[in-house]
């Protein structure tokens, strides 16, 4: 089950500095950090590339539940399959060959797929359309019974995940990661992204954004403890601005790291 994570505000004068309290399994049951107002954040993002208007047209499309409701599970199942393939490998060459990859794989519908005798997956071994790893490759498989099993229960795979609150990502990126197939870590986190679910990505930028802004984190996300920390300051962001988690986590990257010229 989705989980809130408790935001507390401390009393005090709108745009100072707050401090948040979380709890989280996983995590210590309380701690207490003292953090940067967004506002801030954005402020440093809006002069590093040009102005407010600037930054906005860098924001990806809002996120939109209906659409994501409404998601095909072939097509749930193919995002999936690019991130695992995509994972430590080219995107570009994964992109190249990717109308090869809808043919291999009989355009990712799942009840096809986990209907396939060994022989098939066995083909797919030698087949020159795709990027030939066979624990990718079957991954596939595996994914195909947990988006039929997802389906299942919710009636799709995207009913699932237009359901689920962007103020417990910790609590789905998890359930991917015990469920799923090689779906943990930023694999996942990008999945959820590349769908159109309203999530943070704990890149390198956006990681050295928290740490700056006085979040006690790691220079990689990988423990829970830190995920927690991370959950629980977009939350109290969030819940600051109004803003999708997906602009918060945008605007925190474009913040810091080199200016590449998007102004």
């Amino acid at each position: 089950m989705p989980r809130r994570l408790a935001v507390c505000k401390a009393p005090g004068v709108a745009g100072l500095d707050r401090t948040i309290e979380f709890c989280c399994r996983g995590a210590p049951s309380t701690a207490r950090v003292r953090m940067t107002p967004f506002k801030t954040i954005r402020a440093r993002a809006e002069k590093r590339k040009g102005g407010p208007k600037a930054l906005d047209r860098l924001m990806p499309a809002k996120p939109d539940l209906k659409r994501l409701a409404k998601l095909g599970d072939d097509r749930i199942l193919a995002e999936m399959t690019k991130r695992v393939f995509c994972a430590g490998f080219a995107w570009s060459v994964i992109d190249s060959k990717w109308d090869g990859f809808e043919e291999a794989f009989l355009h990712f519908q799942p009840a096809k797929l986990t209907f396939q005798p060994e022989d098939y997956w066995e083909g797919l071994l030698r087949d020159a359309r795709i990027v030939r790893n066979g624990a990718k490759i079957m991954s596939v498989r595996d994914n195909a019974a947990f988006v039929q099993a997802i389906a299942k229960e919710h009636g799709s795979f995207g009913k699932f995940l237009a359901k689920w609150p962007s103020s417990d990502e910790i609590g789905l990126l998890d359930l991917l990661t015990k469920r799923g197939s090689r779906l943990g870590g930023n694999t996942g986190q990008m999945l959820l992204r590349f769908v159109g679910w309203d999530g943070f990505v704990t890149s390198r930028d956006v990681v050295a954004c928290l740490r700056g802004a006085g979040l006690d984190i790691g220079e990689e996300v990988k423990s829970k403890g830190d995920l927690a920390k991370v959950q629980a300051q977009f939350n109290a962001w969030a819940e600051e601005t109004g803003l999708p988690y997906t602009y918060l986590s945008r605007i925190c990257a474009l913040s810091v790291g080199e200016v590449r010229g998007e102004h």
